[in-house]
């Protein structure tokens, strides 16, 4: 259910044909690096907050960490990751498939600016085994609600 939540919509922005299926895990940025073929930090991860009564889904560079007070700063409230089960019930993506695409409503997409090093990403497409390839313009088109952030930091 959850792929065909996140083909839907990536279909309706004329993208479903970069899904990429797997016969492995892609359920983190390691695997999802290795199923790929690309550098760990080319996958796309999408990160669920609570924030009051709506989820912030943050996808960031995947070498990239909420960095706290910027979160806090932006957010106004501690930065608080959903739960399993939470994430499941009020996205519609299972951990490990959680992706911007085809979420449930209450859910607030933020693409953060560690992501713009790149031309391409690989988010997840809704399952623990598929990723979308992106440049930064369609994960934009892909994403037509989102707000680009600033609340990741880089490894040293």
């Amino acid at each position: 259910m959850s792929l065909s939540r996140a083909r839907e919509a990536l279909e309706a922005q004329d993208l479903a044909s970069h899904i990429m299926e797997f016969d492995t895990s892609s359920a983190t940025v390691e695997l999802a690096a290795a199923a790929v073929g690309c550098e760990p930090a080319h996958i796309a991860k999408t990160l669920s907050f609570a924030v009051g009564d709506r989820v912030a889904l943050v996808v960031c560079a995947g070498d990239a960490r909420i960095d706290n007070p910027k979160f806090k700063g932006y957010f106004h409230t501690k930065a608080k990751m959903l739960d399993a089960v939470s994430a499941e019930e009020r996205i519609g993506h299972g951990v490990g498939g959680v992706c911007p695409f085809g979420v449930k409503e209450g859910c607030d997409v933020y693409l953060d600016e560690s992501l713009k090093r790149f031309d391409v990403v690989y988010p997840a497409a809704g399952t623990a085994s598929s990723a979308v390839k992106l440049t930064l313009p369609e994960l934009e088109r892909a994403c037509p609600e989102a707000i680009w952030v600033d609340v990741c930091k880089l490894p040293a």
